[in-house]
């Protein structure tokens, strides 16, 4: 199902002896378009210290009470790699936690998570109650990283999902709108789309932008650069923030885009990464 990530924000996160605070933001990647960590403040009980949680390490939001299980303990979260969340998340940072918590690394792979697209088949031990226990991988091959896929430390794809809203959304005729949103997966994180307002040529219009239209972002000037004419924009098919996007919807939205549905990549085993932003 596709959630707005606006909706999830102060949900608890509950390890399994433990609250261990709300989410305030998410890190995505850039170049896959997927949802990489949650931000977590810690409140008093850590000294308001914010920490990353991974989605291999939580199960299904519960939306009614507003909380995320997470198969951690508070002590694990504790000892975790200290990350400025306010400077840009390296490479490096990214190794140093997923050793911590002895994940396999997500960059070696053709999926969204390594090998696997979603992050149940990285960790299927992880499941969606707080009595979990956190698994140990039989082999620490799963952590090794080949020279063919090494990158530079400070090499970094993630971006505050909060940030972006507000940027300009533009085509080849110029300004037409803002990002306000982004719909994600809710199985695998996964970014489908972004909600943007086209308020230049009409009033409180929501639309939908699928990640595979996106040209590019200037993170400079905060620009989204979609490669799609501004008349066909404004053709696109109206989004009530009331009423889920289901299939159907779906279908509509990529037929007027001209683009191929990223239900049928991924079911071909294509590249599952839909751009490369500049």
């Amino acid at each position: 199902m596709l959630r707005n990530l606006h909706d999830l924000q102060k949900f608890v996160l509950r390890a399994t002896d433990g609250d261990i605070g709300h989410v305030t933001d998410f890190y995505f990647d850039d170049q896959a378009w997927v949802v990489r960590y949650l931000v977590i403040e810690t409140g008093n009980w850590l000294s308001s210290r914010k920490v990353l949680i991974s989605p291999l390490s939580i199960g299904s939001p519960d939306w009614q009470d507003k909380a995320i299980p997470v198969a951690l303990t508070r002590e694990e979260i504790r000892n975790s790699p200290d990350i400025d969340t306010n400077k840009p998340v390296s490479r490096q940072h990214e190794e140093d936690f997923a050793l911590h918590y002895r994940y396999p690394f997500y960059w070696i792979g053709t999926g969204l998570w390594g090998e696997d697209a979603h992050p149940s088949q990285v960790m299927p031990e992880f499941v969606s109650t707080p009595s979990v226990v956190v698994p140990q991988p039989d082999s620490v091959s799963l952590l090794a990283d080949p020279p063919e896929a090494q990158h530079n430390p400070d090499d970094t794809h993630l971006r505050s999902c909060y940030v972006v809203s507000g940027y300009h959304l533009h085509t080849d005729e110029g300004e037409i709108g803002q990002v306000q949103g982004m719909l994600i997966d809710d199985e695998n994180w996964a970014i489908r789309y972004l909600v943007v307002t086209t308020s230049y040529w009409q009033i409180g219009h929501q639309a939908l932008v699928t990640p595979a239209s996106i040209a590019g972002i200037d993170w400079f000037d905060h620009i989204v650069l979609l490669n799609l004419p501004g008349d066909r924009m404004q053709e696109t098919p109206t989004h009530d923030p009331n009423d889920l996007v289901d299939r159907d919807h779906e279908k509509r939205l990529h037929d007027h885009y001209g683009i191929k549905p990223y239900w049928m990549k991924e079911s071909e085993l294509d590249d599952p990464h839909p751009m490369l932003v500049v």
